[in-house]
């Protein structure tokens, strides 16, 4: 990756508020995954997929 493109900072890679609305949604899945959609260095999309198991 060209070094001039890299992110220098959080803000630069995701907004703050959006950062702290993926640590919520982390905190929140028991079972599932969550997904980082990176367009030029910077996160642009988050997905969340939640299972829900049975005993």
């Amino acid at each position: 990756m060209d070094k001039t493109k890299q992110a220098k900072t959080l803000d630069d890679v995701i907004p703050r508020e959006d950062f702290q609305r993926l640590l919520t949604i982390i905190r929140e899945v028991k079972f599932g995954t969550v997904t980082l959609v990176i367009q030029d260095g910077k996160v642009v999309q988050i997905d969340k997929l939640e299972k829900i198991r049975f005993k």
